[in-house]
């Protein structure tokens, strides 16, 4: 369930099916253990041998299938909002209607309770959740949170016909090159466990993340690979040979800004994301981030007469990003920080783009103090400052 801009990928997996060989020519004769040399054209027919069909995909699923469900977003009134999955049509009535769907993952039970995580364009505008266990039965689900800015979702369902659970794995131990695999519904529960594999194509690629209404939530990180991924797949988990959960998919990148058209470029959330989102989400049912009071451009857009025209910093400084405006209440502000200066480190660890100062900052929770090391024209300062700001979605319209 997403726009054009939020659609997700998966890579189709080719299975090769071994058949049983008939073999047949000419050959000797033999009696009694005696060859009489006499040749004849009986056929000798070789028994086929029995392939088992269990290769390491195989496997993998056979141990993950069961946490992988579906997710379908029922909506009252029109219910026709553009979701990533199969939509329905119009329709004026009050009950609600199916007007998406999308995939999700089982990876926990407690009290009673499965949670699973999806994202959040998939379960976005609902009022109505359910989901549908790969048994096939549909069960109510309830939402438990939801964090636009990474796109990630909770929901929790009964444990009752809950057969499985995933887990897991590390995503900084993600590598380029390795195979993985992609459970998930495309184009609806008519496609349910769906699987689809691939490698991965690079690990910290930015990403665009833009909801429905056309909000934009900035850059993240993500995974890339050339896993087939369709609509529906979305909120589905991409599986490493271990069985391991690495990733959450979550867009496709099907043409360019120019037209031309895009094959196997999709991007999943990495799981270390997922996993610190979904326990906060769990926790408190929100996601509440701090904030320095800056908007940000990145030094590397900024050309070398600006840089030392404006900007007024060394030449040795090649890597930041610049303060371009202040929230109301700023803390950087506050600390002496003016507009046009470079921030290079935070925390002592250097920041080359926007996504690297936010991930910084997002390390921390409200009322952290943060160091802050930048550049006034020439000259290099570091501050403390007392996050007591929270960060506000700072969203925009197409």
């Amino acid at each position: 369930m997403a726009n054009a801009k939020q659609k997700i990928v998966i890579t189709s997996l080719v299975s090769a099916i071994v058949g049983g060989t008939l073999v047949a020519g000419g050959g000797y004769v033999y009696l009694n253990g005696t060859n009489t040399g006499v040749t004849t054209s009986t056929k000798t027919v070789v028994a086929p041998k029995v392939v088992s069909g269990n290769s390491d995909a195989t496997k993998v699923y056979n141990n993950v299938k069961e946490a992988v469900v579906s997710v379908l977003n029922e909506q009252t009134g029109t219910g026709t909002q553009s979701i990533f999955g199969t939509q329905s049509s119009d329709s004026s009535s009050d009950d609600a209607q199916l007007a998406g769907s999308g995939s999700g993952v089982i990876y926990k039970i407690s009290n009673g309770d499965a949670y699973l995580v999806t994202n959040n364009h998939v379960v976005e505008g609902a009022n109505k959740l359910q989901v549908v266990l790969f048994s096939g039965k549909t069960v109510d689900a309830k939402l438990v949170g939801t964090d636009p800015m990474t796109d990630l979702a909770v929901l929790k369902i009964s444990d009752a016909d809950v057969k499985g659970v995933a887990q897991f794995g590390d995503s900084k131990q993600v590598k380029v090159g390795q195979t993985v695999l992609a459970i998930g519904s495309p184009l609806g529960t008519e496609y349910a466990s769906s699987l689809t594999q691939g490698i991965i194509s690079a690990t910290d690629r930015l990403v665009t993340n833009q909801d429905e209404a056309g909000n934009n939530y900035g850059e993240a990180v993500a995974l890339q690979t050339d896993t087939a991924i369709n609509p529906g797949n979305s909120g589905g988990p991409l599986v490493n040979m271990a069985g391991q959960v690495i990733g959450i998919n979550s867009q496709k990148l099907s043409q360019t800004q120019e037209g031309t058209s895009v094959e196997g470029m999709g991007f999943a959330i990495p799981s270390d994301t997922v996993v610190e989102i979904a326990n906060r989400l769990v926790k408190d049912g929100e996601v509440v981030r701090p904030a320095i009071g800056v908007s940000l451009v990145e030094l590397s857009s900024v050309d070398s007469a600006q840089r030392k025209s404006v900007l007024k910093i060394p030449t040795s400084v090649t890597q930041g990003v610049v303060v371009a405006a202040f929230s109301k209440n700023s803390a950087a502000e506050k600390a002496g920080i003016k507009k046009y200066d470079v921030i290079t480190k935070i925390d002592g660890v250097k920041v080359s783009s926007t996504a690297e100062a936010r991930a910084q900052v997002f390390k921390h929770v409200l009322g952290d103090t943060v160091k802050v090391t930048y550049y006034h024209q020439d000259k290099e300062k570091t501050v403390s400052l007392k996050m007591t700001e929270k960060l506000e979605l700072n969203t925009t319209s197409k």
